[in-house]
């Protein structure tokens, strides 16, 4: 088939658009069709006309990845001029009639604050600080070759030390290592950033590379709102000729431009319909029977102040996880995985004004946050968050002038890919996390010569890092164009 352009990628998330850049940067002619108005997927920052000049990180909010990741490592946000700010204080975690706990970017000060819980933390975590990028690699590679930080001893001892804190969270022992209620309850609360059983290989693989990374590059979020990582991505892409298409909804492969490859940032579904009729029978029943995890909830709030913690040492932290003790937390998420709404869902809040006071505007702030719900959730979330913030915030609600709630049933209609509410774009379990979306050598190949997927669908995992755009059109730029080597991502 003769070609109008080398390169088409669907979707202008974070993958998407790492796809296109790389693909761009090999000299290659790229266009972006977006079915959306505004580019971004689940990293937009948007005014929802709550109050004026108020804007809201409509999906993700804090960004450890963004400077982590291999991709996103090579790319240099920073180096671009994008500033990210990193709190003092990256998580906190509030419980029931006493101090929360808290995870400075620090770790030493974590230990101090903790006190006869801090050496715990300390063993659990300072081995895998020596040489950070090991476990990143593990966690965020391609599940099908081994990670370049890998090949020496001291890497693989690094596997060995990832592996054992990992299968020690991931069992009913998992209180073994971390015996105390406020390191029990701070892990817990990451593992919340993967939607899943707990304990589970999933929830317990987020939750060690993450609380790793709080204290290795922090949890830093960008100035202004997760939309300056898209404008960076997006400038970089039209520098080497690249164009991104709003308003451009594919729904299949006859609505596009020929060209020599298709990377879709799509759900495993999206992707089955926009091939349909192309693909092989064992391709197409795999796509379409990958089966979606539970949900999110959002619910996007305008204060006219802080929120009032209990503990005044939980306003000062980037992230705050709701759900009270690991006890708590895993009831609620057994609830969840049962197709039941809990009474007192895990919630995930950040308020952003207080790492970038330029988000604040004529004394009103945006507070971002969600709780996990069931598989396509029709329930309003709205009272279970506010009733799970005001349980450790009395006196929140007096602070809310304004407020969006989307509930899971809902939440592809801002993102086609949030099918259900899952975030994830599909089940994230250990198994999932390698044959994901299908049991197959190439995760990312679709079965069809030039067709690739490239969004959380596949591996490594969903998150803001680019890794699976990149990995997809890595073997697009091999099998379809013979280039070998991938081009130099640096500014």
């Amino acid at each position: 088939m003769s070609s109008e352009v080398d390169a088409v990628v669907v979707g202008s998330g974070p993958n998407g658009l790492a796809a296109a850049v790389t693909l761009a940067r090999a000299g290659l002619s790229v266009e972006v069709f977006e079915a959306q108005s505004t580019i971004g997927g689940g990293a937009r920052t948007l005014d929802l006309g709550l109050a004026p000049g108020v804007t809201h990180d409509i999906c993700s909010a804090v960004h450890p990845l963004a400077i982590a990741s291999p991709f996103f490592a090579e790319f240099d946000l920073r180096a671009r001029g994008m500033e990210l700010t990193t709190p003092e204080i990256s998580y906190a975690q509030p419980l029931d009639g006493k101090p929360a706990a808290l995870a400075f970017h620090d770790l030493e000060t974590t230990v101090d604050h903790l006190g006869e819980a801090g050496p715990e933390w300390r063993r659990f975590f300072a081995p895998l600080l020596e040489r950070a990028d090991d476990s990143v690699w593990l966690s965020l590679g391609d599940k099908r070759s081994v990670p370049p930080t890998l090949r020496d001893l001291p890497g693989l001892a690094n596997v060995v030390k990832f592996g054992l804190r990992l299968l020690g969270q991931a069992t009913p022992a998992w209180n073994v290592p971390l015996s105390h209620e406020s390191t029990q309850a701070l892990f817990t609360g990451v593992a919340s950033h993967a939607i899943g059983g707990l304990p589970a290989m999933g929830t317990a693989a987020t939750a060690t590379m993450l609380s790793m990374l709080a204290h290795d590059v922090g949890w830093p979020s960008p100035v202004g709102g997760s939309q300056a990582i898209i404008d960076e991505l997006v400038a970089d892409l039209e520098a080497h000729g690249g164009r991104v298409h709003t308003d451009a909804r594919i729904d299949h492969v006859a609505d596009m431009p020929a060209a020599r490859a298709y990377l879709l940032d799509t759900s495993a579904l999206n992707a089955a319909q926009i091939f349909a009729g192309l693909l092989p029978a064992h391709v197409d029943k795999a796509l379409r029977g990958f089966k979606n995890g539970n949900a999110a909830a959002k619910v996007d709030f305008v204060l006219d102040g802080p929120v009032p913690w209990a503990d005044p040492a939980v306003g000062r932290a980037g992230t705050i996880h709701v759900g009270g003790s690991r006890a708590q937390m895993a009831a609620a998420e057994a609830t969840v995985m049962s197709g039941r709404m809990p009474a007192d869902p895990v919630c995930l809040v950040s308020d952003p004004t207080v790492f970038d006071p330029s988000r604040e505007v004529n004394g009103l702030r945006p507070l971002w946050t969600y709780c996990h719900v069931p598989f396509d959730c029709p329930l309003d979330p709205t009272e279970y968050i506010t009733g799970q913030i005001e349980r450790f915030a009395p006196g929140f609600r007096d602070r809310i002038v304004a407020h969006n709630a989307i509930p899971a049933s809902e939440m592809a209609g801002h993102n086609q890919n949030y099918i259900g509410g899952d975030i994830a774009t599909g089940v994230v379990s250990f198994y999932r996390m390698m044959a994901r979306p299908r049991t197959s050598w190439d995760n990312y190949s679709l079965g069809v010569p030039g067709a690739f997927l490239c969004s959380a669908a596949t591996p490594p995992a969903p998150g803001v890092h680019g890794m699976n755009g990149w990995f997809a059109a890595r073997r697009a730029l091999k099998s379809r164009f013979g280039i070998d080597e991938a081009p130099s991502l640096a500014p």
